[in-house]
């Protein structure tokens, strides 16, 4: 009896296992059950790519690509793209889902932007054959079936993977909930990480940030609002300033590599990123070469001090805003310096009608008697 339940137990298993390989895909698999005859599937090359996409692609002597992309698919929309430098803004796509009326949709896109509005549909340089492109729901997997004309055999290639769980509606694309990039070879079926150096644009942003834009306006700040506790406000800002100019520099040398691999056209931004670099080096030499308390050009040195410190803040803010703006960082960088710079603007704001309340005080001549 014990032998006939554990016999059962076994054979349920494997029927589970049987199951289950037959919902999701693997390149064991012959699509050949479902793919139209203009996708010979005899020919193909398959690569698990990323997450559960699976890349089948072909390429002929006319330089025609034949694909089929597979993924685990529940609702939503699936998407290959095409970079000239592994960034989605300037590529185009193919994408395709499965509508709420249960109609396969697949369409070309051109990636003007990082914002839904900039999602150009039937746009982009992407030429298709006069084979239709398709989308075929199988199991567990969609499937992107399709062909592109290319001039040149297609060898090593920024690819684009991503997908949305939310379905179009009226071919607007809503934002990705994932996505990744691959530097991908064809004529050997290789990939590897895309060459796009992604954290060292991540690192550029985050220490100049953190640095201009957080660390030396909070010194500026204890500098102005702080000399009742003398003088433990003058080595809080020196030790501030000193710090956020030193993550600021690594920001900076950060920058000069990103630039020295991408030769991106941003002299806006480079230049006045310069400048500030520049006025911040004045600070430091006018720190050592300050007069003393008691001498005659002694607030002609504050005026300076001040005045060049106030501006490159300034220009510091605007620059971190026109790089967020120009590397396309997308919405978080956006909510999340404005909410630092929204931060540090009301808390100066507060501090000097403080500091004014404070002056006026002492100032009111005392009642006669």
């Amino acid at each position: 009896m014990a032998g006939a339940v554990f016999l059962a137990l076994v054979l349920a298993l494997g029927a589970l296992v049987m199951v289950s390989r037959a919902q999701t895909d693997t390149c064991d698999q012959d699509p050949r059950l479902f793919l139209p005859n203009a996708y010979n599937a005899t020919e193909f090359h398959c690569k698990p790519m990323w997450n559960t996409f699976i890349l089948r692609y072909s390429q002929n002597q006319d330089n025609i690509l034949s694909v089929v992309l597979s993924v685990v698919y529940t609702a939503g929309w699936v998407g290959m793209g095409f970079s000239k430098d592994g960034m989605m803004v300037g590529s185009s796509a193919m994408v395709g889902w499965i509508g709420k009326t249960g109609r396969a949709h697949i369409r070309r896109y051109y990636l003007r932007g990082q914002s839904s509005s900039e999602v150009v549909v039937n746009e982009g340089q992407l030429l298709t054959t006069d084979v239709a492109p398709m989308v075929i729901l199988y199991g567990a997997n969609i499937y992107l079936a399709f062909q592109l004309k290319f001039s040149a055999p297609l060898t090593q290639q920024e690819l684009l993977f991503a997908f949305g769980t939310r379905t179009p509606v009226n071919y607007h694309l809503t934002e990705h909930d994932d996505k990744t990039s691959i530097s991908f070879d064809f004529a050997a079926g290789k990939s590897s990480p895309s060459s796009y150096p992604y954290q060292l644009k991540r690192n550029h942003g985050a220490l100049n940030i953190f640095g201009w834009g957080i660390l030396l306006p909070i010194g500026a700040i204890i500098a102005r609002y702080c000399k009742q506790w003398d003088p433990l406000w003058f080595y809080l800002h020196v030790g501030i300033q000193f710090l956020g100019f030193i993550i600021g520099l690594s920001g900076i040398v950060c920058g000069i590599a990103l630039y020295d691999k991408l030769h991106s056209n941003v002299s806006a931004h480079r230049g006045l990123g310069i400048f500030v670099f520049v006025l911040g080096i004045l600070q430091i030499i006018a720190f050592f070469v300050r007069p003393d308390k008691d001498s005659k050009i002694r607030k002609y040195w504050n005026w300076y001090h001040h005045w060049v410190g106030r501006l490159a803040l300034f220009l510091a803010a605007v620059n971190i805003v026109y790089g967020i703006q120009v590397a396309h960082a997308g919405n978080s960088w956006k909510v999340g310096y404005g909410f630092n710079l929204t931060f540090l603007l009301i808390a100066v704001i507060v501090l000097e009608i403080l500091s004014w309340t404070r002056w006026s005080k002492k100032t009111v001549t005392p009642p006669a008697f």
